[in-house]
């Protein structure tokens, strides 16, 4: 584990892979510790070439927790953007922070839900920093694809009705949102889901209220296709066709908003990385960097 300082942020990272491997940093969605990049999945970028890095957010994991500052809830973030404590374009300032510690210049940077945000908005606010750009199960803005069907959106805040803290409660809402946005016929068994939920929650207990600031520097952050469609930076946009949180309309708008972005559809997974795609995910990423044969090297 190591730590990199953005002001008085302080930012957890960990990498794996080959110390010459190609960098390649890992940015997490809305609420996610790093560990929502599986141990294996990592394990498998550094196969094909990777030195991987991967860190937790502002508000997540171990990661500075903005504690006493205001959390405003959905309908304030959507009546006054000005109430979000920070924005994207912060949260894509505290991953040039990472890629400084890491002493890395450039890198190609994947990120997933929120952290495809992050990472368009790094792409856009810093080209040089980006050699190649994937964005997974996301979107350019918080208003395209972002409206679940009523069906989800119940179950959703039915599962945010109990907020307990404590670790069976938190399993148990990690066990139940899987059910809800997750590829139905890819899950993990429950065995493994469980232990992963553990594991996260010994590492970092649940603090719904950066989840929730999170959640606001999204709607703040406005729409990002005016900036992506100035990008000269390979891209690789995958999406589910079953994601029912940010719907493939989200996946679509991102590839068309990049000029000579490639679009992959992943048939039945939903708003998750199953192990059923790993490997699929893990060579798309390494020929867009080059790593692969037939793959598109960078500029």
């Amino acid at each position: 584990m190591h730590v990199a300082r953005h002001g008085h942020l302080r930012l957890v990272y960990e990498t794996s892979g080959p110390v010459d491997g190609a960098p390649l940093l890992l940015i997490g969605g809305l609420g996610a510790q790093l560990l929502a990049w599986p141990d294996e999945f990592c394990t498998l970028l550094g196969e094909r070439g990777f030195r991987v890095a991967r860190f937790d957010n502002r508000d997540a994991g171990l990661s500075t927790h903005l504690t006493g500052v205001p959390a405003p809830g959905w309908i304030r973030s959507v009546l006054h953007r000005s109430s979000a404590p920070y924005r994207l374009e912060d949260m894509a300032d505290d991953t040039v922070a990472v890629l400084d510690a890491l002493g890395w210049p450039s890198a190609h940077v994947v990120g997933a839900s929120m952290g495809g945000m992050i990472a368009q908005t790094l792409a856009v606010r810093a080209p040089d920093r980006v050699r190649t750009l994937t964005s997974i199960r996301s979107t350019p803005s918080a208003w395209i694809g972002t409206i679940p069907a009523p069906r989800t959106l119940l179950g959703l805040i039915r599962m945010g009705a109990n907020l307990s803290a404590d670790e069976e409660s938190s399993v148990k809402r990690f066990l139940a949102m899987r059910t809800i946005i997750g590829s139905a016929g890819a899950l993990e068994p429950d065995d493994v889901a469980r232990a992963l939920a553990r594991r996260a929650y010994l590492r970092s207990a649940d603090r719904p209220d950066g989840t929730i600031r999170q959640r606001a520097a999204i709607i703040a952050s406005g729409d990002r296709r005016a900036g992506l469609r100035k990008l000269r930076v390979p891209t690789l946009v995958i999406h589910g066709d079953r994601d029912p949180l940010v719907r493939p309309i989200g996946g679509r708008a991102t590839a068309a908003a990049i000029p000579g972005a490639r679009l992959v559809v992943l048939p039945g997974i939903g708003h998750d990385l199953p192990s059923a795609v790993w490997s699929q995910v893990a060579d798309e990423i390494a020929a867009l960097a080059g790593l692969l044969s037939g793959g598109r090297a960078p500029d």
